[in-house]
């Protein structure tokens, strides 16, 4: 089947935010002041996991992990969308364009899969201690993280591949703030269904799936706290799954919500706030529930700064 007016340009138009004009400077300071400090928040706890030896334990080896993913992905929409928002072209090259949908899937999935690996040290942590140092050993970590990385790499690579080689006819201008799925669909002239089905398998797989994994884990740790004997001992057990619990929630309840749309009748706008819930509020989040509510990374912190000045 032939196509009319296919376009041949090799860059499209982010028309986000373009309608609301003057405010587009406003968002622009609060998106940049947000950047740099989900920016200053994940790489402070990369460093601080990386040079305390009180924090070289299997829980924030992957905490590391899950803030240099986060790193990546906010760093793959905002900068560009901060340029469009003071440009009036708000122009992105093909090129441009691929290389954010493969860092958008790439860094999304390993965020999912680091999620469940956490999850997973919590079971063992709270479900059987007497074995967690010789279950949670360095060589299992590391095989664990790099399993994450790897799978993610053909994530990325398949699912920007295909998308982008479809063919786009008349209009050019994505309708949103970044290079996203079903925007992009939306302007495709063939026909998509194969992969849809694809998209939604893949999304099952690496958002899904790991969240149903995750509350099946909470249940066996529930049960454990729930036959403790103790209520501080409860306390304390519950204490050091909530900062993971609550960085599910945020991350997982957005992310589910946008990617399972597609090509629907949801409005533009409801599709905006829906992607800055997870593109910003858990990139800028997570640093305060994983230190604000952490001892050991707030003595961290306090021994790094006391180093520094003397």
């Amino acid at each position: 089947m032939t196509w009319p007016n296919q376009t041949l340009s090799n860059e499209f138009i982010l028309s986000g935010f373009s309608s609301l004009g003057q405010l587009q400077i406003l968002l622009f300071v609060v998106f940049l002041v947000a950047y740099l400090f989900a920016l200053t928040g994940n790489l402070l706890i990369i460093l601080l996991t990386s040079i305390d030896p009180a924090l070289h334990s299997p829980m924030y080896f992957f905490l590391q992990n899950l803030s240099f993913a986060e790193v990546g992905f906010i760093s793959t929409i905002v900068p560009k969308m901060l340029v469009n928002l003071l440009s009036e072209e708000k122009t992105i090259s093909f090129l441009g364009c691929r290389a954010q949908i493969y860092f958008v899937f790439f860094f999304g999935a390993m965020e999912c899969y680091i999620l469940i690996v956490m999850a997973y040290d919590r079971v063992v942590a709270i479900c059987n201690p007497l074995r967690y140092a010789v279950v949670m050993n360095r060589k299992l970590c590391v095989l664990l993280v790099t399993a994450g990385w790897g799978t993610a790499i053909p994530t990325g690579t398949i699912q920007s591949t295909w998308l982008l080689s479809f063919p786009f006819c008349g209009s050019k201008i994505i309708s949103h703030f970044f290079c996203d799925v079903p925007p992009i669909l939306y302007l495709a002239c063939a026909d998509t269904f194969s992969f849809e089905i694809a998209f939604r398998i893949a999304t099952f797989t690496y958002l899904l799936s790991p969240f149903l994994l995750i509350l099946v884990s909470y249940v066996r740790i529930v049960g454990t706290i729930l036959r403790m004997p103790s209520v501080e001992g409860r306390w304390k057990a519950f204490s050091t799954c909530s900062s993971h619990i609550i960085a599910v929630t945020l991350f997982y309840g957005s992310a589910s919500l946008t990617h399972f749309q597609l090509k629907s009748s949801s409005s533009p706008e409801n599709r905006y706030l829906l992607t800055l819930s997870y593109v910003f509020f858990t990139p800028v989040l997570n640093p305060i529930i994983y230190s604000l509510r952490n001892k050991e990374v707030k003595g961290a912190l306090s021994r790094l700064i006391r180093k520094k000045l003397c």
